[in-house]
């Protein structure tokens, strides 16, 4: 063979290789729109949807948002499973599991550190229950599945009682307060930034938050079909709530300032909500699952789930993969 045509034939390959590298680059990631819901306590989210963040980071990935608001968390985690959303906004540690029980395959994107005071048992402050073992009898109003649910759950187990020994009322955050407030339920459970609302309108006392029984950590879930189709996206968007989680932290009061017209609430309501969150994001890792399995045994043992789960059996995304 020549050798000058031997030269010029490998040249033209590389060329044509490095032509194909170039323009494997330079196509765009398939479009996508990203449905994604979130509730009123999702703080991290709303901040993002306001300021109009991720639409900017995600928009080179060829990804755009559609916003679904919820009122509590098993609604959301349902519309999830049934592949009406591709990722939720965090929801209460004790929501995935009962999703889980419902076959529902999800993966877990990332989870705010525990924040046990962002929570808690209230009754007006006149009332004559003073301890929580007084619940005893008494109709008790919270959100079925919400971590207040648990939060119940483990300060009723605490004090010798059991769910069987309450009246529960599942409701609603806002029906909740409706119904607390005309003395249709004896005490209240509820969350952050409801009960720092119910705490700074109403005449309220805490009978027991979760430090020591639930240490309240929320989770981002994914449906597990767009984890694996689009982990670029997930990647984004693990960043920039980790970074929004850090900056509340840092700025509490232009962090309550900016939620304040989206909540419709006073700042000062807001920046004593999240002064109870942690907002620290971080990756979910198998061994940080132990409470998610206490969870999921005790709402077994009150037979609030169908069957017996195992908390490890979930998929994990890893944000530095």
């Amino acid at each position: 063979m020549n050798p000058s045509i031997s030269r010029r034939a490998a040249i033209a390959t590389l060329g044509a290789l490095g032509a194909s590298a170039v323009l494997a680059q330079s196509v765009a990631p398939r479009p996508v729109t990203v449905r994604f819901g979130y509730q009123k306590s999702s703080t991290l989210t709303a901040l993002l949807k306001a300021q109009g963040t991720l639409e900017k980071q995600l928009a080179p990935l060829n990804a755009t948002l559609s916003w679904h608001e919820f009122t509590s968390g098993l609604p959301l985690l349902e519309a999830l499973n049934l592949d009406n959303l591709d990722l939720s906004a965090d929801v209460a540690d004790t929501v995935p599991v009962f999703a889980q029980a419902a076959g529902a395959e999800l993966t877990f994107i990332a989870q705010e550190a525990p924040s046990p005071a962002a929570q808690a048992i209230v009754v007006k402050e006149d009332s004559p229950l003073k301890t929580v073992a007084d619940l005893k009898g008494k109709k008790v109003g919270f959100a079925k599945a919400a971590g207040a649910h648990y939060l119940l759950i483990a300060a009723l187990e605490k004090a010798g009682l059991s769910f069987k020994d309450i009246e529960p009322a599942y409701l609603t955050p806002a029906d909740g307060r409706a119904a607390f407030e005309k003395g249709a339920i004896d005490a209240w459970v509820v969350w952050d930034p409801f009960l720092a609302a119910a705490q700074r309108q109403s005449k309220v006392r805490v009978l027991a938050d979760g430090a020591g029984i639930a240490s309240y950590q929320r989770y981002y879930l994914a449906s597990t079909k767009f984890a694996k189709a689009r982990p670029d996206v997930l990647r984004v968007i693990y960043a920039e709530l980790e970074k929004t989680g850090k900056w509340v932290k840092q700025n509490p009061k232009e962090a309550a300032a900016l939620l304040s017209p989206v909540w419709g609430l006073d700042a000062a309501t807001i920046e004593q909500a999240n002064s109870r969150r942690s907002y620290a994001v971080r990756p979910v890792v198998a061994e940080g699952l132990a409470e998610q399995q206490r969870i999921a045994d005790a709402f077994f043992g009150e037979k609030l789930l169908p069957r017996k789960l195992n908390a490890l059996d979930v998929a994990l995304f890893k944000p530095g993969a």
